[in-house]
């Protein structure tokens, strides 16, 4: 069994709880409009065994064991699901926290993903079907299976979405984005993502026209209050 893997970090801090390792799987079916990682679209990558990658992740282990772990992105992880189980299976047997940072735009069949799956970041690119299509090229059937898939094996799940400027950061699009965020099952966090422009970069180096040309970084602040409200209303409470 091969996995195509993009890239690793080893000291990410915005990738779920904790000081994690990053594993970036190469391949992805969306074409975002903001997306920072276009050289992940298609194939290539460096090619690991689930062995020689597992043995390379817990020598990580010193940074994440306090409440970290390894973080599954892309990308999207769910692509390779094989590997991504396997995976998965071996950090849980080595007692790792485990989190899938996915926009649910798998092949389905998620049982034996989510079942050693700790935490899922879930990243809601729209909430309408004509918006998401807009946003992403493709249709909402397969992130709205992943969802009830994670629904059904209970896993919890931090709800992340990007703010464009002109796009996505209107109230009433936030407002319903509540709205749907609410309807997602165990929910314990919801992190607003100001857009930004560091990978207009790569657009230039493979050829790709960048679709959001001109259109500015989103200020943080401006995002503060949003934030707050949706947590407040959409959010589990726990124990954590």
């Amino acid at each position: 069994m091969i996995g195509h893997i993009h890239s690793v970090e080893s000291m990410g801090l915005v990738d779920g709880p904790g000081v994690r390792a990053v594993v970036f799987l190469q391949g992805c079916p969306l074409r975002c409009l903001y997306c920072h990682n276009p050289d992940t679209w298609t194939g290539g990558g460096t090619e690991f065994t689930p062995e020689a990658l597992t043995a390379k992740l817990l020598r990580f282990r010193p940074y994440f064991s306090r409440g970290g772990g390894v973080t599954f992105s892309g990308g999207e992880p769910l692509l390779q699901p094989e590997f991504l189980a396997e995976m998965l299976s071996r950090l849980h047997a080595a007692g790792v926290h485990t989190c899938l940072d996915t926009a649910g735009a798998g092949l389905g069949d998620y049982g034996a993903i989510l079942q050693n799956t700790d935490l899922v970041l879930y990243d809601v690119k729209h909430h309408r079907r004509e918006g998401y299509r807009q946003i992403t090229g493709q249709d909402m059937d397969r992130t709205l299976a992943f969802v009830e898939a994670v629904r059904t094996a209970g896993v919890p799940m931090w709800v992340r979405h990007v703010v464009v400027p002109g796009l996505t950061d209107g109230e009433d699009h936030l407002a319903g984005l509540g709205d749907y965020i609410s309807t997602l099952p165990n929910v314990e966090k919801v992190e607003l993502l100001p857009y930004h422009t560091m990978g207009v970069h790569k657009y230039g180096q493979l050829g790709i026209p960048y679709p959001l040309e001109g259109v500015p970084p989103m200020d943080k602040t401006k995002l503060e209050d949003w934030e707050r409200r949706l947590n407040e209303r959409c959010c589990r409470k726990t124990d954590k």
